[in-house]
């Protein structure tokens, strides 16, 4: 079976790799260069935090499952510490940590001396007493866990053809950008935040939330730092992951509202500086810490806030959504099982491409950056 893959991220990755290993004829189009996209600025949290309803909960803590099994250097399963700022703010958390564990979610109340021996050189502000720990958590290198997905569909027979600016699909036919056009048994389409533009060219609605605060964020990659961080950090001012090297990646939520990919500040200006003054206040060791890249991220999500996986019209096959890092490993099997067993995952009910179909765009609720915070 030849089938086209369209992208070349961690979600379009995951399905070359799964589709060659089956034994499908594999050509990858990818338009600049793979990871190119929103996998090259994520902060890479593995988790299912404030996913909601309960299946989209359930589909994270598949993907959450699959990555464990999956294993390798690339994925850290470290966990994460969480808590939160001002009586609100603690009641938020205490409410969503107890959903949680009615989901029989993992996850433990820590004191802050438990908490300094999992991150040694963590400072606990004054007043935190508790802290929520989620030891099945924990983060991702997404370059490397890119280049074990797409090595593997290399090793079993996947081609790349790049750059290659797919600008129309319709059923099994790709049109490309210098005029060729060539046709397979089925295409996917794993192009995060320019799905709802190519899948039109099929006649196939699949509405994408633009620029706007719940899709877009600052991304600071630091110098490396002589500090101990091995897990995944969610504290009210700053979210912190390490990255490899001695650098972590860093992370200010209520600094997103200044972020436009059209206009990103440089790794030395003020929003650089005040992502590295709260990383001094929160971890020991951190003196003298610089950017070296400052990055504004942008979400690939579905205007409805939710994962889109499935047939959207006869061999068009079609994955969107905000939880790539998550997700992707997952999605990527259960899409290869699908094209090629025709066999439906349970999993996936709730999440197909047709609950678009007449939908008017306007009844759909507006996404706002609370209820996405942090998700990967």
């Amino acid at each position: 079976m030849r089938i086209a893959v369209i992208g070349l991220g961690v979600l379009g990755a995951s399905t070359a790799r799964s589709l060659a290993l089956a034994g499908a004829e594999v050509t990858v189009f990818e338009r600049s260069a793979p990871g190119a996209g929103t996998t090259g600025t994520t902060f890479a949290w593995v988790n299912s935090h404030q996913k909601n309803p309960l299946s989209y909960h359930d589909l994270n803590i598949a993907g959450v499952l699959e990555h464990h099994e999956l294993g390798g250097d690339w994925f850290r399963p470290t966990g994460n510490l969480e808590w939160a700022d001002g009586p609100d703010g603690a009641e938020r958390l205490r409410a969503s940590t107890e959903q949680l564990r009615e989901r029989a979610y993992p996850m433990e109340w820590i004191s802050p001396r438990r908490a300094r021996e999992l991150v040694p050189d963590l400072v606990v502000p004054a007043g935190v007493d508790e802290i929520a720990y989620f030891p099945e958590e924990g983060h991702v290198l997404p370059i490397a866990l890119l280049a074990r997905l797409w090595g593997e569909a290399r090793d079993h027979g996947a081609k790349l053809r790049c750059p290659a600016e797919v600008v129309a699909v319709s059923g099994g036919t790709v049109d490309l950008a210098d005029g060729g056009r060539e046709s397979f048994d089925a295409v996917v389409l794993a192009t995060g935040r320019w799905t709802e533009q190519l899948a039109s060219t099929a006649a196939v609605a699949i509405p994408m939330a633009g620029i706007e605060p719940a899709t877009v964020g600052f991304l600071g990659y630091t110098s490396p730092v002589a500090a101990r961080v091995p897990a995944v950090l969610t504290t009210p001012r700053l979210n912190v992951r390490p990255d490899g090297g001695g650098r972590l990646v860093v992370q200010g939520l209520d600094l997103d509202g200044d972020a436009d990919p059209a206009a990103v500040p440089p790794a030395d200006g003020e929003h650089a500086a005040d992502l590295c003054a709260r990383l001094r206040e929160l971890v020991s060791g951190t003196e003298g810490v610089r950017l070296e890249s400052l990055r504004v991220g942008q979400r690939a999500m579905p205007a409805d806030g939710l994962t889109v996986a499935g047939f959207a019209a006869p061999r068009l096959y079609v994955l969107a959504t905000h939880s790539g890092i998550t997700l992707g490993p997952l999605l990527g099997r259960i899409a290869a099982e699908e094209i090629l067993a025709e066999r439906e995952s349970p999993l996936l009910a709730d999440f197909r491409p047709t609950r678009f179909s007449g939908l008017d765009r306007s009844t759909l609720k507006p996404l706002t950056r609370a209820r996405f915070a942090g998700q990967q």
